[in-house]
């Protein structure tokens, strides 16, 4: 009588299949996650030269006319005139269905600009993601 005790073939395979699927998720993470960021990392620059060209946005009547004085006031429709002009100059054609916001107070502007990405690899399913950046720009007056 022959006694057949059990062998380990066929196990390195599972293994290896294995491994390779989790090394084929993680390239799938990193692959988005890095389109994510440097999606994010653009329009951060996008918004920063959009609430730069904003501050151009000072009342130029009211400085030649009456100087600064201690606080430099932003015109509201020449602020958004320049942040529109600014963003549609720098992202035409590059970002579609760029969205932007853009809010004051007496010495500043904050942009925040939006746009969908379509992931690299994306996973069965996934519908995209809205990406956000923000930036904001302060005028202020000193001797």
């Amino acid at each position: 009588m022959s006694h057949r005790g059990r062998t380990d073939q066929g196990q390195t395979s599972v293994l290896l299949v294995g491994f390779f699927v989790v090394v084929v998720l993680l390239v799938v993470v990193v692959v988005d996650a890095s389109a994510a960021y440097l999606r994010r990392q653009r329009l951060d620059s996008l918004a920063d030269g959009a609430a730069l060209a904003a501050v151009d946005g000072i009342r130029t009547d009211r400085v030649y006319l009456q100087g600064l004085g201690e606080q430099a006031v932003l015109d509201p429709a020449a602020v958004r005139s320049y942040v529109g002009d600014y963003l549609t100059r720098s992202a035409a054609g590059r970002y579609a269905g760029l969205r932007w916001d853009v809010r004051m107070t007496a010495d500043s502007v904050e942009v925040q600009v939006s746009a969908p990405l379509e992931l690299p690899i994306a996973p069965p399913g996934w519908s995209g993601a809205t990406v956000t950046g923000q930036a904001a720009a302060y005028v202020t007056v000193s001797d």
